[in-house]
Order: C-alpha cells, then structure tokens, then sequence
C-alpha cells in the first residue's frame, strides 16, 4: 500500500497489512459477539420446564415458560410437565391364581419443583425408566390380594385405589405426581365369566323370589285384618238388633207406604205382632 507523506515530501511504502489486521479482527469480533448474544437467549415452551446443565453437570437452576437470557456456555433441557397418560394392558393373575387381562390408565405429571433432581437421577426418559414399571408392579401385587370373582364384580374401585396409593408411595418420592388411576377393563377366562355369571342370575331369580313371598305375605295378613274388621262389624250390628227394633221398623215402613198416593197393596206382620194391613188406596 502507497502512503504520501506531506511532512518529509515523500511516499512512503508499506503499513497496509495492519489495517486489513484490524478490520479482519474488527469483523470476527462482531460475529462471535452475535453468536454469544443469541447463545444467551433461550425459549422454554408452553407446558414444560427448563433444567440448565453446565458443561454436562446439573446446575440445579430451572426455567419457567418464555424467553430468558442465560449463561451461553450452560445448555437448556426442556421437559414436560403437562398431564400425561400412560396405558397399560396386562395379564395379572388373581388371588387363586387364575389369570386374567386387566387394561388400567395411569395419569401422572412431572412436579416442576423437582424437575432438575428427576433429570439428574432418572433422566428425561423418566416414563419408561420408572413409570412404566412401578405401574405394572402395582397392578400385580394389587390383584394377587383379590379373587377373580371379587375383581370382576364389586371390588374394582377397591383395587383402583390400592394401585394409586402404591403409585403416589413409590412415584411421589422420586418427583412425580399421581393424579389418577383408571381401571378401564377386566377380562377373565370364558368358562370363569360364565360361570360367576350364571351365578349372578341365579342371585336376581332368587331375590326376585324372596320379593314375590314377602308380597305374598303382605297381602295374605291385609286380608286377614280385613276379614277381622268386618267380623268385628257383624258382631256389633248383630247385638243392636231387638225383636222391638224390627217392629219398630216394620210399623215406620207400614206408615211410609200408607202416605204415599201410589195404588198398593201391603201384606205386614202375622198373628203374633198384630200389624195393620193396608190392601189398596
């Protein structure tokens, strides 16, 4: 590069690589200077949690949703914590040992507070490393207490409930949270169902009967008071009548007919009670 120098009157040669230097320097400077600024920016999603590691070592600091800025040279591991499902169908085998298909759904959620202890010791893969099995374990022991007959019949929200109580023992204190434990399906051997089935119905036929008795019985003793009333009754009315009070009645009658502007002929009394005879008007 040619300089002219107005001081000495002369050109001078040379000093040209040293500003390429700079303006070279200048321009890498820049760009490693972008590069750090967008390093130090970081997105957590809707729904998750960030865990920041420091060259491969847990820091123990997490993220909330949204953007932070960060120590560039520390990495952001995202994880969920929205509600997750997990369906398990497994063969289980009953307190007499029969087996059967039981289909169970386990809702859980990673506890935020706790996320960066569960990335450390279980890692992100958490469902399949401890979920998975502890609920599989759970099942198994829950149904080896119960019959096939009682599973299938009344005690299934009994087992529901000694599957989730497992499941908070064992999951909570690893950082996970149960929320709920379904039993969506219980199915046993064929000639079993029949069999508890046919047991079922003989159960209704049989309450169904016992109703029609107690029914029948119910109606039996009404009558029975009701042919003892109207006994009572007779005996009453029986003990007001009087040789007199028929007299009586028949003298009213004899008058009652006697007033009456109607043709007749009235036949009362005998020889005995000397009642009058009215033969035509």
């Amino acid at each position: 590069m040619t300089i002219f120098d107005p001081a000495r009157g002369r050109i001078i040669e040379g000093g040209g690589g040293l500003g390429l230097f700079r303006l070279v320097g200048l321009g890498v400077a820049a760009f490693l200077l972008v590069i750090l600024m967008f390093s130090s920016v970081t997105r957590v999603g809707t729904g998750h949690v960030g865990v920041l590691t420091l060259f491969g070592r847990v820091t123990g600091e997490t993220l909330g949703e949204g953007i932070h800025l960060i120590n560039p040279l520390k990495t952001n591991n995202e994880m969920s914590i929205q509600t997750q499902t997990i369906k398990e169908s497994a063969n289980v085998p009953s307190s007499e040992g029969l087996m059967m298909s039981l289909d169970t759904s386990l809702i859980y959620h990673l506890n935020p507070d706790r996320s960066a202890e569960v990335f450390q010791k279980i890692g992100a893969d958490y469902e399949n490393v401890v979920v998975e099995p502890t609920l599989r374990a759970a099942i198994r022991e829950a149904t080896a207490s119960h019959t096939a007959n009682a599973l299938y019949t009344g005690e299934r929200e009994m087992v529901a409930k000694q599957i989730y109580d497992q499941l908070v023992s064992e999951l909570n204190k690893r950082g996970l949270t149960v929320e709920n434990v379904l039993l969506r399906d219980i199915q046993l051997p064929a000639t079993l169902k029949a069999a508890i089935e046919a047991k079922q119905q003989a159960e209704q036929e049989s309450l169904a009967m016992n109703f029609r008795l107690q029914k029948e019985t119910q109606e039996s003793q009404r009558k029975r008071i009701e042919a003892a009333g109207v006994r009572d009754f007779q005996q009453i009315v029986a003990q007001g009548i009087t040789p007199s009070l028929l007299e009586w009645k028949g003298i009213e009658a004899t008058e009652n007919l006697a007033k009456s502007a109607n043709s007749k002929v009235v036949v009362i009394g005998n020889n005995k009670n000397g009642l009058p005879l009215i033969l035509g008007q």
